[in-house]
């Protein structure tokens, strides 16, 4: 191991014992494992957001927004559908439906009272059938495939950016969960990544080892937490799931059509920007095969911002008028039935 890669991992070690001693310190210990976890991955999320991806989204705002309403809708919609018809209890089918990076969606849930077992459910099914159609347009356009990936694992991450990277996750955990802002351990390490690294002040840089303990911890959060009972409404709700699913991935795939033929976007492009799958699987996936990357990530940038604006109001809103017309139908405690 060179200098620099002993480095960047003695660095790693040292900001995870400081952060674990501070979030000791305040008492915060639910705080200490999930986190600065989350912290990572809205930094991850932030990385994938530059200057140029702003600068197309307000160069041709009537464009991106009305295909942001017109996506977003169709999966409220869907949501509410499922939620309407029992599928899945309250808000959790309204927050699953949400089209965004599977991780954020998930801790929006959970902050916002869902069930984020079965949002993460819904989310990861969606993500795994939105990246396979991806995957399989992507081969059939010959797209180069990465390399080992535990080469990629080891490869070093530079010095600087990295630990600045991870003091910004640090010290916005730190400042979300001490506020006590919903999902504030993911928000505000997010916000502060976005303005940093869209105004080139730092070059949002995670050593990939991180990454990938960050995903299997929240991964292992989630999955341990489900139960038999979990499990057996997961299972029977499975079928109507994926029949939304594929319904929304078939709407955004005439969308894509009318979109390119619109503006005269090549239809691979146009399909990976309304893809209703992650921010960040798209942009994996985006990578891999020759599309207008700016346009991809710009579109799905603003529809994952917009999600975090939106979706608290969009979940309260259907699972409201849900509970109403439930109440509605159900007959009065103070008469027969009959009545």
């Amino acid at each position: 191991m060179s200098g620099r890669q002993a480095g960047a991992w003695l660095g790693l070690l040292a900001a995870s014992a400081v952060g674990t001693a501070i979030l000791e310190w305040i008492g915060l210990s639910a705080g200490l494992l999930l986190g600065p976890m989350l912290a990572v991955i809205g930094c991850l999320i932030a990385g994938t957001l530059d200057v140029g991806a702003f600068s197309r989204v307000m160069a041709e705002w009537p464009l991106f927004l009305g295909v942001t309403a017109v996506t977003l809708g169709a999966s409220s919609l869907l949501g509410y559908l499922l939620s309407r018809w029992q599928v899945l209890p309250g808000s959790t089918a309204i927050w699953g439906s949400m089209p965004g990076a599977a991780s954020a969606m998930v801790v929006m849930a959970d902050a916002f009272g869902a069930d984020a077992r079965l949002v993460a459910f819904m989310t990861y099914t969606r993500v795994v059938s939105v990246a396979a159609v991806a995957s399989i347009l992507a081969a059939a356009l010959g797209a180069h495939h990465g390399g080992d990936w535990l080469v990629t694992m080891l490869a070093p991450a530079p010095l600087i950016p990295s630990l600045a990277t991870l003091s910004v996750a640090g010290i916005g955990a730190l400042i979300g969960l001490k506020l006590r802002i919903p999902a504030g351990a993911l928000l505000v390490p997010m916000a502060a990544g976005i303005t940093l690294h869209a105004l080139g002040m730092l070059r949002m840089t995670l050593p990939e080892p991180v990454l990938a303990v960050s995903y299997a911890l929240v991964g292992w959060r989630i999955g341990l937490a489900f139960t038999r009972e979990t499990l057996a409404v997961a299972g029977r709700a499975l079928p109507r799931v994926l029949l939304a699913t594929f319904t929304l991935i078939g709407f955004s795939a005439a969308l894509s059509l009318v979109l390119s033929k619109v503006t005269g976007i090549d239809p691979v492009s146009a399909y990976l920007a309304v893809s209703p799958g992650g921010l960040d699987s798209v942009a994996i996936i985006a990578t891999s095969v020759p599309v207008d990357q700016p346009f991809v990530m710009a579109m799905q940038a603003l529809r994952f911002l917009a999600v975090l604006a939106l979706g608290p109001t969009l979940a309260r809103a259907a699972a409201g008028r849900f509970a109403k017309s439930t109440a509605e139908e159900s007959p009065s405690p103070t008469r027969p039935a009959g009545e």
